[in-house]
């Protein structure tokens, strides 16, 4: 087979008013956001400006079957009127739809009770600059994705294997301004590299995500892949139980992922968190720490959060005490502190969220893990995830594409997957090995910065019919 031969159309979404999203400049975002300020007679305004440039090929049965581009621009304009707020969005960028943006917003407001905890917008800030926009990246080809993915689709026929996966390469840049005078604006890059490797009755998988292109390993990533699946052939049936598991790192961030929401003040002041009346004690094993770091070196995002107030980095768990929650302005001021930089985009219900998260790591690797282990279960990946009891923060899913016994410390072959039923808090309780902190991609659309785990009596409950 010849993938790169296979083409198929590009297909682009551009910006009203006949201006490609994607060709728009920093000059002419900071053009658009004076003339929606210089437009609005609101009390306040703010004006949060998103461009998004994204392309990815897409394979499967070991050829290309689809490249898409898509360029959008988003404009969204919140105003105050009065004690009361409201936010209106478009993707037109003439002085009609402009007027007409404002007006649904003033509309919308007048109709809002007076909100009583709505603060003002904020004044000017400063922030430390972060560099996560990579020109490797945001001037990536069709050509240079479709020549790694050749590569791949040829090495799964070599191996009589099938491929599918996606290469996806692309930049955001964002702009929020106030007519309080705040500016702020972030560009970041991010490609990403999935791929499963199918046999008859087993499969690999593997993913990576980085801000810088060159990061990504295609070919090792396949290889991982096609490893996996060959490993795993012919899977036998493990009986549900209690078992030693070594998550892999995307496993640990599927599984741990759910945490980032319970070190929300807000999540807290309402009692929706699983840390409620644990704050200060200890909760966890005294192994894990955990903090909130947009500035860590393998983090991408903004240095701002969705007011503009500058991130902090916030140390959440230390030694296995929670130590510190994460706060808007308006939770701030309700609960007596100071704000963090994690709100979101207002008017919401959340308030807000760590979601820049990174956990400590250990210095074993996963072959050191599978070697100290006299019997358990090595997890690739998890899936279909499910919160079962939100205090206890126990959640379901299922295991997926690489599942293995673990005898002796070597790996005895590929098992049937398995579905869990496993609180977290007890999971990292009983972490007794980690690895060194990477970034991982897993099953949900987020990144985080996480060990591979090794996990004693962690509940497999039963085992799934595929």
């Amino acid at each position: 087979m010849t993938p790169v031969k296979n083409k198929s159309q590009v297909t682009r979404r551009t910006a009203a008013n006949h201006h490609e999203a994607g060709r728009f400049t920093v000059a002419e975002m900071e053009n658009l956001a004076e003339r929606l300020l210089k437009l609005s007679d609101a009390d306040e305004t703010e004006v949060e400006i998103d461009l998004s440039v994204d392309a990815l090929t897409r394979f499967a049965n070991n050829t290309i079957h689809q490249n898409v581009a898509e360029h959008t621009l988003g404009i969204s304009v919140r105003v105050v009127l009065d004690g009361r707020t409201a936010r209106a969005t478009t993707n037109k960028t003439d002085d009609d739809s402009l007027r007409r943006v404002i007006a649904a917003a003033s509309r919308l407001a007048r109709n809002e009770p007076k909100s009583p905890d709505l603060l003002p917008l904020l004044k000017k800030q400063t922030y430390k600059k972060v560099n996560h926009f990579m020109k490797a990246t945001a001037e990536a080809t069709p050509e240079d994705r479709a020549r790694a993915v050749a590569r791949i689709c040829k090495f799964a026929d070599k191996e009589k294997q099938t491929a599918a996966g996606i290469f996806a390469t692309g930049y955001d840049r964002s702009l929020l301004a106030n007519s309080k005078g705040l500016f702020a604006r972030h560009d970041h890059t991010e490609a990403q590299f999935s791929i499963t490797i199918l046999e008859p009755n087993s499969s690999g998988w593997a993913k990576s995500s980085f801000a810088d292109i060159s990061d990504i390993d295609p070919d090792a990533l396949a290889a991982s892949a096609s490893h996996k699946a060959a490993t795993s052939r012919n899977p036998r049936e493990l009986k549900p139980g209690h078992y030693t598991a070594i998550l892999e790192p995307s496993a640990t961030l599927d599984f741990v992922g759910s945490l980032f929401y319970d070190f929300s003040a807000t999540a807290v002041h309402d009692k929706r968190s699983c840390l409620n009346d644990r704050m200060g004690r200890k909760v966890f094993g005294e192994n894990i720490t955990l903090w909130d770091d947009v500035y860590h070196p393998l983090q991408i995002g903004p240095e701002y959060d969705g007011e503009g107030l500058p991130r902090q980095r916030v140390l959440l768990v230390e030694r296995g005490v929670p130590q510190n929650l994460v706060y808007s302005r308006a939770s701030a001021k309700k609960m007596k502190t100071k704000p963090t930089g994690h709100g979101f985009t207002l008017p919401n219900e959340h308030g807000e969220a760590p979601i820049n998260l990174v956990f400590a790591g250990g210095d074993k690797s996963v072959a050191e893990m599978i070697a100290s282990t006299e019997r358990g279960v090595l997890v690739t990946r998890l899936w279909y995830i499910r919160e079962v009891d939100p205090y206890e923060k126990t959640i379901t899913g299922m295991t997926r594409d690489g599942s293995f016994l673990i005898e002796d410390g070597k790996i005895a072959g590929g098992i049937r997957n398995f579905r869990f039923n496993q609180s977290i808090i007890a999971a990292l309780c009983n972490v007794e090995l980690m690895g060194p902190s990477v970034r991982a991609a897993g099953e949900e659309s987020f990144e985080m910065v996480v060990p591979a785990m090794k996990i004693r009596d962690f509940h497999f409950t039963e085992v799934t019919k595929f």
